[in-house]
């Protein structure tokens, strides 16, 4: 069975990048979610094992020291990490894995997993930005001048990624990170089963591929 590939979408808060995520989920199929796990308190509204897995710092510690992360970091004083069994899991049963994490968490995904696709989302500029946050009234003013000072630095990370896209329309910027995941499927080291059908020496198949 082919591979699926690991797909992170990270970006600021405030870029949508969630809405985009849960967007993918509902529109595309073959794609799955790799929970991660956070030491954060729950959310009005969020579900175990949906949204996260919600652990005390002393088990974190101890799947840390287990090596059970593919990556893992510190956020707003909370720590998250994806689980490598859960993300193995997907791939090797032929699902991608899409993953919401943070741009320090993506990095450490492309240098564990190098074919990993990250996908950064941008809004188009800082004062749209601003306002998103304060109207999704949600956090304290306090928190939102915390996550704007912390986005600058993200939005400078994100020139890291393979692609970026600025979520200027909503509707456009589901359609550019669905297009994208189209394109990864298309690659040619995804074709291996149609090929093998076509020739069936294996040997042709693994030429055909390098």
């Amino acid at each position: 069975m082919t591979r699926g590939d690991i797909i992170v979408i990270s970006g600021p808060s405030g870029s949508g990048k969630t809405t985009i995520y849960r967007a993918l989920l509902s529109n595309m199929a073959g794609l799955s979610v790799s929970v991660s796990y956070t030491t954060r308190e729950k959310r009005a509204g969020e579900t175990e094992g949906d949204d996260y897995y919600y652990v005390d710092e002393q088990e974190f510690d101890n799947m840390i020291n287990c090596n059970e992360f593919l990556e893992y970091a510190k956020v707003f004083g909370n720590w998250y990490g994806t689980s490598r069994s859960v993300t193995e899991a997907i791939v090797s049963g032929g699902n991608d894995a899409l993953l919401e994490i943070d741009v320090q968490g993506g990095s450490a995904v492309k240098t564990a997993v190098p074919e990993a696709v990250l996908i950064g989302i941008l809004p188009p500029d800082r004062e749209t930005l601003r306002e998103r946050l304060f109207n999704r009234a949600r956090d304290s003013r306090e928190d939102i001048e915390r996550r704007l000072e912390e986005a600058w630095k993200e939005i400078a990370q994100l020139r890291n990624y393979d692609y970026i896209v600025v979520n200027k329309d909503l509707e456009t910027a589901i359609r550019q990170v669905e297009c994208i995941v189209t394109a990864c499927r298309l690659r040619r080291k995804r074709a291996k089963d149609a090929v093998s059908a076509i020739l069936h020496e294996k040997g042709d198949v693994r030429k055909w591929l390098e």
